[in-house]
């Protein structure tokens, strides 16, 4: 195995490889505007990193937010197309579940927020519960105003860049900020490893509810800050 692990939900352009043993090799580019530019040459630096190829890769995981349009969509289009050119399944995770995941494999364990920057003075969260078997988000992902959040949430230890951002709204800041390629490879082969079966199509099937992969829909939680004009009668003629 060789999984390639790839998010751009965040202000990190993040890449991660997982030989089935551990994370071999991680690059990471903090730039909230230019993650078409860094992403490409991440994945060369990842695979030259381990003497790898591209054609060695024989999985891909790519986190599918919630995140910023433009931004997200480019780790999603990229893992698909890189996927598709090889052959090899493609499968998509919640980049909150990686920060989550980062936070209890750091030794993080009890009620978690996860907060990251949506924009907007606004920020996108989930609820994580991290016991020894993991981090086990409690709700689905949404997307608000820090101080809008209820008040038992905003006392919660809160990961990622929303606790930096809105201090006074989440006072309770810990690491990571943003989203790891590593921690999302390795919360990938856990997930792969969870899988005790296949049914008659090939679909993997698993051993809890929920402790799957989340399809390759990209999480946007509102719609894009830019949208078509709206059609006009007017003639352009003449």
């Amino acid at each position: 195995m060789l999984l390639l692990a790839i998010d751009t939900s965040t202000t990190a352009i993040t890449v991660g490889l997982h030989d089935g043993s551990g994370v071999v090799a991680e690059t990471t580019t903090l730039d909230a505007r230019a993650h078409a530019e860094h992403l490409a040459p991440g994945m060369q630096a990842a695979l030259a990193s381990v003497s790898a190829a591209p054609d060695d890769v024989t999985d891909v995981v790519v986190g599918i937010g919630p995140g910023p349009f433009t931004g997200l969509r480019v780790g999603i289009v990229t893992g698909r197309t890189f996927a598709f050119a090889l052959g090899i399944p493609v499968r998509g995770l919640t980049s909150l579940d990686a920060v989550a995941h980062q936070a209890w494999l750091g030794g993080r364990r009890g009620d978690l927020l996860v907060a990251t920057d949506a924009r907007r003075k606004e920020v996108y969260t989930a609820v994580y519960a991290l016991g020894d078997a993991g981090a086990r988000r409690t709700a689905h992902p949404v997307v608000s105003r820090a101080a809008d959040l209820p008040a038992e949430l905003r006392a919660l230890p809160t990961a990622g860049r929303g606790a930096a951002l809105y201090g006074e709204a989440l006072p309770h800041g810990i690491e990571p900020l943003d989203v790891s390629g590593g921690a999302l490879a390795d919360l990938a082969v856990r997930r792969l490893a969870d899988a005790t079966s296949r049914d008659h199509d090939g679909t993997l099937q698993w051993t809890e509810p929920g402790r799957g992969f989340d399809g390759l829909e990209p999480l946007y939680l509102r719609r894009p800050d830019v949208s078509p004009a709206a059609p006009t009668t007017k003639s352009t003629l003449g």
